[in-house]
């Protein structure tokens, strides 16, 4: 354990914020892509599928890197069972406070939006629950999967903490390429052995959620932890990379291509994770890099969007949904619905937010901090 303050890195914080933050704008133009939603509009605009998918393609595995970097660093200032306390804190209590006063309510009102009510009754318990399950977790799948991977953590941190120098002297993105092509065919073969075996389990939201999504995002968690233990590999993150933005751009054909082209019943899946766990290494040098070039300063502007980036993305979610289904069929133009949708979004989830700082208890469910304690000095008696 060490205690030595380590020097604030501003650009993975605004890297952070601005990841969480690109679920509003990934959401909305959700609704106006051709990718079937809750709630879609009735033209679909084949720009704003492109958004859309460009945000989904890379967004989370950079995520999980820096996720996995944050978690080493405070790994090494704590005793174990006290990091895993305060991450578990920090991601588990507002998740669970999030289920009953955002996505239950929205489950609620998506059944009487797509006229769901009707058949509730004829689903089975199974169906039942595991409805819910999906619908619940919903877009709060990945701080389910970050206490998973912390719990993972308390044995992987100490295996590599001093068992990766010899692979890490001499690293280069052709290496990390080949590793992580290695780690894509690997999550692809589980998958289809699944597929073939027990096809059913994958129908299963908690399997998904807690197995194959926690298999899948695991080893850009480990990679964020590595890059703090070694600063060769965080040079590498950080030096732009031609390679990499071109290994990116065509990363990115290739999965349109596999999205436009592929079938579901065939090996659209199994190939999308091939592409999509190398389009996110290559996509960690593109975001960091620039970040590191242009974010990578203090200011109370961008502190504040740090802190409220997760309230904001807990609540943007059933805004959005709200939007989609009353506002979106009046408005007639997707580009004049998408900013609008932004607009209303936005602007909510930060009088929200705003609201929340007022009221103690909803600070504390949804960032997962106790308030600080004050201290009170002693009023000497006259």
């Amino acid at each position: 354990m060490s205690q030595s303050p380590v020097q604030r890195e501003y650009f993975l914080d605004s890297i952070r914020a601005w990841l969480m933050l690109l679920g509003i704008p990934f959401h909305i133009s959700l609704i106006y892509s051709s990718h079937m939603w809750h709630v879609n509009s009735a033209h679909p605009s084949w720009w704003l599928t492109l958004f859309n998918d460009s945000i989904h393609a890379f967004r989370m595995q950079v995520f999980f890197v820096i996720s996995g970097y944050f978690s080493y660093m405070l790994y090494l200032r704590y005793p174990v069972k006290r990091w895993w306390t305060l991450r578990v804190e920090r991601v588990g209590i507002p998740m669970l406070t999030a289920i009953p006063l955002l996505t239950l309510p929205q489950f609620i009102m998506l059944q009487y939006v797509n006229a769901r009510t009707e058949n509730w009754h004829s689903l089975s318990t199974y169906d039942k629950f595991n409805t819910l399950v999906w619908e619940l977790i919903s877009h709060l799948w990945f701080l389910l999967v970050l206490v998973i991977l912390t719990t993972v953590s308390m044995w992987l941190f100490r295996k590599i903490k001093n068992n990766t120098d010899r692979f890490l002297s001499n690293i280069s993105w052709a290496k990390l390429s080949v590793a992580f092509l290695i780690f894509g065919v690997i999550y692809a073969t589980v998958r289809r052995l699944i597929f073939t075996i027990y096809p059913d389990i994958l129908r299963d939201a908690l399997f998904n959620f807690a197995i194959m999504q926690s298999l899948f995002y695991i080893p850009f968690f480990m990679l964020g932890a590595l890059a703090f233990i070694n600063p060769r590999l965080k040079a590498l993150f950080l030096k732009p990379s031609p390679a990499c933005m071109a290994g990116a751009l065509a990363a990115f054909i290739a999965y349109l291509l596999n999205q436009h082209y592929g079938s579901g019943d065939a090996w659209m899946y199994e190939t999308e994770s091939v592409i999509t766990m190398l389009l996110g290494v290559w996509m960690v040098n593109v975001v960091f890099s620039l970040g590191y070039r242009l974010l990578n300063f203090q200011s109370s502007r961008v502190s504040y969007f740090v802190n409220a980036s997760l309230f904001i993305y807990l609540v943007h979610h059933p805004l959005t949904l709200l939007f989609g289904a009353w506002i979106t069929p009046q408005i007639h133009s997707n580009l004049l619905g998408f900013m609008s949708g932004l607009l209303f979004v936005n602007g909510c989830a930060l009088l929200l937010y705003e609201a929340h700082l007022r009221i103690p208890v909803l600070k504390f469910l949804f960032s997962g901090k106790p308030p600080a304690k004050e201290n009170n000095p002693q009023v000497s008696a006259r």
